[in-house]
């Protein structure tokens, strides 16, 4: 921590307030005993002879009397003071001192002497300097007799300095120990406000994971802290739902944009690939329309190639809009286990006659059966999809023309593989061969009777089920992979 916010810390401020109250304490104190103790020293003097004085005089107006100087002497010594009475003649008629009536005669020639208490029948003169000052009371008592009190004053200003002096070391002493006892103090009182302080620091990042942990106290900062607390457990309820509620908002404006975006690719890619089939029925039709040709082995070409035509759009515009519902994950998935031999036996025995005009030769192992658990329609369309595309592209390598399909265990998933002999993938085009429309080569003609989709929808198929698919290019030809689930 800086020096600037040590200073403007809590902990400082409370350590300072503390130690500077307890110092002006003392000094306060000190102020006090030099201005306020020589006086109240004085007073207090002045109010015992007073007290004394009156004793007497109640004395004198009692209604038994008898000789006081034993009572007189007591009072003397026990208060270290020294009386003289004098009768109404000017006749002294009690003095225990002889220096005593030195002091009195000293008093009434005095001229230095100031008066500190005067009342109708009382004076207290205050006389002498350092060590010899002493407070005389003169009373006139009721019966006539004047009473002589003479208190003797120590030398109150060193008595002064040096309980100043004593002050001070007390109120250094004091000041270190206040210092160390505010240090304690303000350390344990500010801990759970620094804490408070941390805990809501994170909390203005969105950092909910520290709690403030309650004293045995029960005092207002932990009741600041249990309200902390809830405020941060409603927040990060309140942000996570916030969170969440956003995440579906972007997922829905994902999935909106998607969708869009499939759709414009839709109609770009049907209008695109309809230019053909539309331009070839349109030209036969009309030729049939005019009468190009009049004979009925022409006219029934026309009308085999508008057939052949309108079928091609037909399954083009089927297999697009099975393609756009797997790719928006709008298609229903009924998983059943069956054998994916048989399924591959039957797809195998479909394409027997391309095959043979092909001169293609299978290699696969019929003997073992494989049960696999998804909708066997779309993993019918993806082993479809795989054979034609291997098919159509199968070539002769080192006196070999074949195709071999084969499968492996992989954690609880059966790989399907699917190679062919041939050309290889170029590895610059190998990523795009799974997109709509996208033709590798000028090889892939209209002849093949295919829609340029087939391996989107196998793409969209292991998307919608999590599973991996891909391609690998080898010596003499190419492979096709996926995976396929296994009942659980």
């Amino acid at each position: 921590m800086k020096l600037e916010e040590k200073v403007k810390s809590i902990r400082f401020r409370l350590f300072g307030i503390i130690t500077i109250s307890t110092m002006l304490i003392i000094l306060i104190l000190v102020i006090i005993n030099n201005i306020v103790l020589e006086n109240f020293y004085i007073y207090s003097k002045a109010e015992k002879a007073k007290k004394i004085s009156s004793d007497i005089n109640e004395f004198y107006n009692g209604i038994f009397q008898y000789d006081i100087s034993f009572e007189l002497r007591q009072v003397e010594i026990k208060n270290d003071i020294d009386i003289l009475i004098e009768n109404v003649f000017g006749e002294t008629i009690y003095c225990a001192n002889r220096e005593m009536e030195n002091s009195v005669s000293e008093i009434k020639k005095s001229k230095t002497a100031s008066i500190i208490y005067s009342s109708d029948n009382t004076v207290i003169k205050k006389n002498g300097i350092n060590t010899n000052s002493y407070l005389m009371l003169i009373a006139n008592q009721d019966n006539g007799y004047i009473t002589y009190i003479k208190i003797p004053i120590l030398p109150i200003k060193e008595s002064v300095k040096i309980s100043g002096k004593t002050l001070v070391i007390i109120g250094i002493i004091m000041s270190v120990i206040s210092g160390v006892v505010a240090y304690i103090i303000s350390k344990k009182f500010t801990k759970r406000i620094v804490r408070l302080n941390n805990i809501t620091k994170k909390m203005s990042k969105l950092d909910f994971s520290e709690k403030f942990e309650e004293s045995d106290l029960n005092d207002e900062i932990d009741k600041l802290g249990q309200n902390i607390n809830i405020m941060s457990d409603k927040l990060e309820s309140t942000i996570g739902q916030l969170r969440k509620n956003n995440n579906e908002l972007e997922k829905d404006i994902e999935e909106k944009s998607k969708i869009d975006e499939m759709r414009k690719g839709f109609i770009s890619d049907v209008s695109h690939e309809l230019k053909t089939p539309i331009a070839l029925i349109q030209g036969y039709a009309e030729g049939l329309l005019e009468n190009v040709n009049d004979d009925e082995e022409s006219r029934k070409f026309y009308a085999e190639v508008i057939i052949d035509e309108s079928n091609k759009m037909d399954k083009m515009v089927k297999e697009l809009l099975e393609l756009m519902k797997l790719e928006q994950e709008e298609r229903k998935f009924n998983d059943i286990e069956f054998d994916l031999t048989e399924l591959i036996k039957e797809e195998l025995r479909r394409q027997t006659k391309i095959l043979i005009e092909k001169k293609i030769t299978v290699d696969f192992d019929e003997s073992k059966k494989i049960k696999v658990y998804a909708t066997q329609e779309y993993i019918e369309k993806v082993v479809n999809n795989y054979l034609t595309n291997a098919i159509k592209h199968c070539k002769t390598k080192e006196k070999e023309k074949k195709i071999v399909i084969r499968t492996e265990k992989k954690n609880n998933k059966i790989r399907l593989f699917v190679y062919n002999t041939g050309e290889k993938i170029d590895e610059t085009i190998i990523d795009k061969i799974w997109n709509r429309f996208y033709k590798e080569d000028t090889s892939r003609n209209r002849d093949d009777g295919g829609t340029g989709i087939g391996l989107a929808i196998v793409k969209a198929i292991m998307n919608n089920y999590k599973n991996e698919y891909g391609v690998k290019n080898y010596k003499n030809g190419v492979e096709f992979y996926c995976d396929i689930n296994l009942k659980k």
